[in-house]
């Protein structure tokens, strides 16, 4: 049985495939299309699915899509009445309602292909119903505690239950108009991270800053009797004006949230040329602190209903990496799991999962223990366009490659390093990654300025060994996904400075031999030249999606100052 499951009209479009429950691919359309979030019908990640089964179109079982016009409707139709939201809101919500209403006619039309020969049934899947299934249904666990929280997905911005076996069980929701991520999203814009998935950048911006504005923020945001919360809407712009996507060339733009009142407080917005200020800073600091009291109180509440100490997060704001490191130590939770795409783009799979458990009642058989799902390229083809180019290059088995690539990253080259299946969600994990080396105190402004083209306070990423988690860092529970920070032990911060945050914190990767051995390969090659089983990861990009073919790899690579490319069994110089 083959489902097809797709994210579409709305930020991070993707498609995932599954068959008998196995997952087959899954990938995110802006890795084809070049544009960061890219938020169309995924046409291009459809065709790679079924190509990676080597099935059509007509094969498909089932086909579901992350949207349910239906769901909340009577909810909707009370709060139009009451609120009377701007005719262009209307307008906007009537056209993504008949866009998402008609997805078999819009799959047909992309795929030219006629609906009256597709055997397959379609689904509409409430949006954080899809992402609650995109993480319990591919954990490990039997059963779970389950919260989904991000901006705004069917008129719901939380949700949260427990489930057991091959079955969710919702038990309460947040609903528009109030959304902790809206909030993130429109402090992020004032702050002068105005494009579409910036919220990060305050995350990472937020260890300088002092968390001085949190009162300010508690008047926005208001912490409930029962551990919920609700937003004052005279703050921001999105319940009345829309502040609504679009997605004009597949580009997704939201609208200004914040509203003039908003500015009255915190006075004007910077723009994205300014100086970010110490002021800045504490704003961000502010943002996070509030953001964590908000989540902390979902978690407890969801621990008293569920009584289970199982973990499972999805949803946008379960990419928030600080406040994620912070949940085994901080809850009586003993387990999380999050899917290595978290956000928007993780509701494909969510679809297909959601469908075969839920919906067929079929039994669980696949836990997504690695986030290689996406394209691969022969060795063949790697050197057909190498020749292409007329780049010269040295041919090395492994374990030779291995440790010829320590050596340069020892040397201080940076490395791009391009193998194998391209990762599913926002992270390179070494597949599509840049290495250096973390013992470097320089390594950090180098690669912002001459590499990344980012701003100077982004950090990086330490990927280490698993088995030597606990000797770095202040937790040792293991994180394949680099979705958790952690706080750097104190005697090694000058050890592996290129990685450590101005807090003492990293965004750590856990590697193990089993699922990554190539990338472990070269850690323990690295290990064993330096003493240190660590090494720098950032994603394989220049502000641009993470490189997925061959050829986007060497164009990236001979743009940039990186000094050494590794593609497959080839190593290539500048």
């Amino acid at each position: 049985m083959y489902i097809l499951g797709i994210n579409a009209y709305h930020g991070g479009a993707s498609a995932c495939l599954i068959k008998d429950g196995q997952l087959i691919a899954a990938v995110e359309e802006e890795r084809f299309e070049r544009i960061k979030y890219w938020a169309g019908f995924p046409v291009n990640s459809i065709i790679y699915c079924l190509k990676e089964a080597g099935i059509s179109v007509h094969d498909l079982d089932h086909i579901g899509i992350s949207r349910d016009p239906n769901a909340n409707i009577l909810r909707k139709a009370q709060y139009a009445i009451k609120r009377g939201p701007s005719p262009q809101l209307l307008l906007d919500r009537l056209r993504n309602r008949r866009v998402v209403g008609k997805i078999s006619t819009v799959l047909c039309d992309y795929l030219q292909v006629n609906r009256r020969d597709i055997k397959a049934d379609f689904h509409n899947v409430e949006h954080h119903r899809a992402h609650m299934a995109s993480t319990f249904f591919v954990s490990p666990y039997e059963n779970a505690a389950v919260l989904s929280v991000d901006g705004m997905g069917d008129f719901t911005s939380t949700m949260w239950g427990s489930a057991t076996g091959n079955k969710i069980s919702v038990s309460g929701a947040i609903h528009f108009p109030h959304s902790i991520g809206i909030l993130y999203t429109a402090v992020s814009q004032w702050l002068g991270f105005r494009q579409y998935g910036d919220e990060g950048k305050v995350m990472g911006l937020a260890p300088f800053g002092e968390p001085h504005y949190v009162d300010k923020l508690r008047k926005i945001v208001r912490l409930q009797s029962d551990k919920t919360f609700e937003v004052d809407q005279s703050y921001l712009r999105y319940q009345a004006e829309g502040g609504t996507m679009s997605w004009a060339g597949g580009q997704p733009k939201m609208g200004r949230l914040y509203s003039d009142k908003f500015l009255r407080m915190f006075g004007d917005s910077r723009q994205p040329n300014e100086i970010l200020t110490s002021y800045h800073e504490d704003v961000a600091a502010s943002l996070q602190v509030i953001t964590e009291e908000l989540e902390f109180a979902l978690l407890g509440k969801l621990y008293e209903e569920t009584g289970y100490d199982r973990l499972c997060m999805a949803g946008g704001v379960a990419l928030n990496s600080v406040f994620n490191g912070k949940v085994l130590p901080n809850t009586n939770f003993t387990d999380i799991y999050i899917q290595p795409a978290a956000s928007d783009a993780g509701t494909a799979v969510g679809v297909c999962y959601y469908i075969y458990h839920q919906v067929l009642d079929f039994p669980r058989t696949y836990h997504m223990s690695h986030a290689y799902t996406g394209p691969q390229f022969s060795n063949g083809y790697v050197e057909s366009v190498l020749k292409r180019r007329n780049l010269g290059y040295s041919t090395l088995d492994i374990p030779e490659l291995a440790k010829e690539t320590a050596r340069l990253v020892e040397e201080g080259n940076v490395i791009g390093w391009f193998q194998g299946r391209m990762e599913w969600g926002p992270r390179a994990l070494g597949n599509r990654s840049i290495i250096a080396d973390p013992r470097r105190s320089t390594t950090q402004q180098l690669l912002n300025s001459r590499i990344k083209n980012r701003e100077s306070f982004r950090p990086f990423a330490p990927a280490v060994l698993e088995e030597y988690t606990g000797d770095y860092f202040d937790q040792s529970y293991p994180d394949p996904f680099m979705l958790k920070v952690y706080g750097v032990l104190p005697e090694k911060q000058e050890i592996i400075p290129a990685v450590t945050h101005v807090d003492g914190s990293g965004r750590l990767q856990t590697v193990s031999k089993d699922v990554s051995p190539t990338y472990y390969e070269l850690i323990n090659a690295f290990y064993e030249r330096t003493g240190v089983p660590v090494v720098l990861n950032t994603s394989f990009n220049e502000n641009e999606p993470i490189v997925c073919t061959p050829e986007e790899a060497i164009d990236c690579f001979m743009r940039t100052k990186m000094d050494v490319l590794v593609i497959g069994n080839y190593l290539v110089k500048k």
